[in-house]
């Protein structure tokens, strides 16, 4: 499902992307399995980081990892705000729909950046590539944004479906009439394959609350 080009893999040497494919899945507003799995997390989140604060979030390697990579581009990691979010002002991961949800949960859980795309909306190849600046594409917010020089980015045939820097696109997003869905991950150098394959088992697993019948079509990671 995921091919990783020849200048990626120069320019990202120690890096890692994931995909994770999952098949005949459902996806209702809210489901009690999965509401109590994100309630635990967040619970988990406040309990290991509300006493130590930013510092101690900020400690965290993986934090680091992607804050290297961020501060390249003079941007800061938002998973790292979404944590500090739960941990310190006692926010809730927001429940959009479940297939986003899991998404959601397995993120704040394990610190890993990922996004979430409707099968149905795309054309193969998929590829992880290095932006040069000259690619182009509509961000969630309906922004038309140019990538930044030396990012990692992900596209299909039809164009750029998700940057590190500037997130998903607005053109394959899940939906709430997705079943089929790929959920990718992007790992930059200090994460794994290993962190990415269990976070990625933990999709899978928090999908499985809600659609116990839905098939993992593919699971499989990607390295510089």
């Amino acid at each position: 499902m995921l091919e990783a080009t020849e200048n990626w893999k120069q320019a990202f040497p120690g890096a890692s992307v994931g995909a994770l494919v999952m098949r005949n899945a459902t996806n209702p507003a809210n489901h009690p399995d999965l509401d109590a799995r994100m309630s635990e997390v967040e619970s988990i989140i406040r309990a290991n980081y509300s006493e130590g604060g930013r510092p101690a979030i900020r400690a965290l390697p993986t934090i680091q990892a992607y804050t290297a990579h961020y501060k390249k581009f003079k941007k800061t990691y938002h998973v790292q705000g979404q944590i500090e979010s739960v941990a310190l002002k006692d926010r809730s991961l927001p429940r959009i729909s479940t297939l986003v949800s899991a998404m959601f949960a397995a993120e704040l859980k394990n610190h890993l950046l990922t996004a979430g795309h409707d099968v149905a909306t795309l054309q193969n190849p998929v590829t992880v590539d290095v932006s040069t600046g000259g690619e182009t594409y509509t961000t969630m917010s309906g922004k038309e944004q140019s990538l930044s020089p030396g990012d990692m980015f992900i596209a299909d045939a039809q164009g750029v479906m998700s940057s590190i820097i500037y997130g998903p696109d607005n053109r394959t997003p899940i939906s709430s009439g997705t079943s089929d869905v790929l959920f990718t991950v992007y790992g930059p150098e200090g994460i794994s394959p290993q962190q990415i394959t269990s976070h990625l088992e933990d999709i899978r697993d928090f999908v499985n609350l809600v659609s116990p019948d839905a098939e993992t079509a593919t699971l499989e990671v990607v390295s510089g």
